[in-house]
């Protein structure tokens, strides 16, 4: 019974999974299910699956019942076709909306994408200088707590003690283990280093970067992040804000924060190598930094500087650079424009993506983590 149980939820899951793969697009490029994001777990609606139900017989087939009442009166009522009546409205005559919320680990959803988009694993570089440590039952000891006792070992140095003294009866064995003979099973520390990675996100929060271009950069990193979890044992997330001048900030103030100055990109690009140069050694760590901005930068000289700082002091320190350009109708979009014509493809490990919408959400994930890096 337990099994089938096991069978019937595993085949449940697998469903599950094969209606969100079926409307990965719908899910990714609606924000709202960010809120449902637990700790570990993602709640997700999912209308459109039938929940199994009892099926009743005919009314024809009779039955068992007990107390007192006549056909139609409703279950608990008095027979009082007044009693009950406190609802507001007029009777329809449509079925209802049954939803259906099932819950699915971070992890799950990451493969379910994976899958979808067909993201290559990636192959980390580096150790992060954190160490993970197990503990691993290896050898036998002489001393030791009771509950490690190896009592198979035990027995064997007990019998091996009685032959060798000539106390040993074979017609009549009786082992009987003194302290020296006691054995018990002793474990070894095994240290490894785990690879682990850190996010920085960039985004240009000038006065052409509306709430929409916002949501559409909030939507986009749950999913980057979503994948690169599934990939590395742990995440390290840090966030830069920039107009004329950039400033670290959390999660929440990078999302909500909107500023009404000019845009120098190189702000931000200064800050992000100060913090890899601090914190992410990067023979230690595997660094991704995000840029999302309109396009717009305040002038021609301040480009300029960003190709060389990106060039000689930031592509050698990452795993790659990803530059996500958010349509918007403020935005001339030159910036994406001059990073296309300046890098081309000779470097692989600078990854431009435009978004023009919601609907871009899907393919820029995919251009962004398509190469395994």
């Amino acid at each position: 019974m337990i099994y089938n149980i096991h069978r019937d939820h595993a085949r449940f899951r697998n469903i599950v999974k094969g209606k969100i793969k079926q409307d990965l697009k719908k899910y990714i490029t609606h924000g709202e299910m960010i809120g449902r994001k637990g700790k570990d777990m993602v709640s997700i609606p999912l209308p459109q699956i039938e929940i199994p139900h009892f099926k009743y017989g005919d009314k024809e087939a009779g039955g068992v019942g007990q107390g007192d009442g006549q056909p139609g009166d409703p279950v608990g009522g008095s027979g009082d076709p007044q009693e009950g009546e406190g609802g507001e409205g007029q009777a329809g005559n449509q079925s209802g909306e049954h939803g259906l919320e099932v819950d699915l680990t971070l992890q799950e959803l990451a493969e379910i994408m994976g899958e979808q988009l067909e993201l290559p694993k990636i192959e980390p570089r580096g150790h992060n200088t954190v160490r993970a440590k197990t503990e691993k039952y290896t050898g036998i000891a002489n001393q030791g707590p009771n509950s490690l006792r190896h009592f198979k070992r035990t027995f064997k140095e007990t019998l091996r003690r009685q032959i060798a003294s000539g106390t040993y009866n074979p017609d009549k064995p009786v082992i009987v283990p003194i302290k020296s003979d006691m054995r018990y099973r002793s474990w070894k520390t095994d240290v490894r280093h785990e690879n682990n990675a850190v996010i920085i996100y960039m985004m240009d929060v000038s006065g052409s970067m509306g709430d929409e271009q916002k949501e559409i950069v909030r939507t986009e990193a749950f999913w980057i992040d979503t994948w690169l979890r599934s990939q590395y044992k742990g995440i390290e997330t840090r966030y830069i804000i920039h107009d004329a001048t950039a400033r670290e900030v959390d999660e929440q103030t990078f999302f909500k924060t909107r500023e009404s100055g000019g845009t120098l990109i190189s702000s931000a690009y200064k800050l992000c190598q100060k913090i890899i140069d601090n914190d992410y050694p990067p023979q230690d760590w595997n660094i991704y930094p995000f840029h999302f901005s309109d396009g717009d930068n305040w002038s021609g000289e301040d480009t300029k500087l960003c190709l060389d700082l990106l060039k000689q002091e930031l592509l050698p320190l990452v795993n790659t650079f990803c530059y996500g350009q958010v349509e918007s109708r403020y935005g001339s979009g030159q910036f994406y424009k001059d990073l296309k014509e300046f890098f081309g493809t000779e470097h692989d490990s600078v990854i431009l993506s435009k978004i023009e919408n919601k609907d871009g959400i899907l393919q820029s994930i995919k251009d962004f983590l398509g190469k395994g890096k």
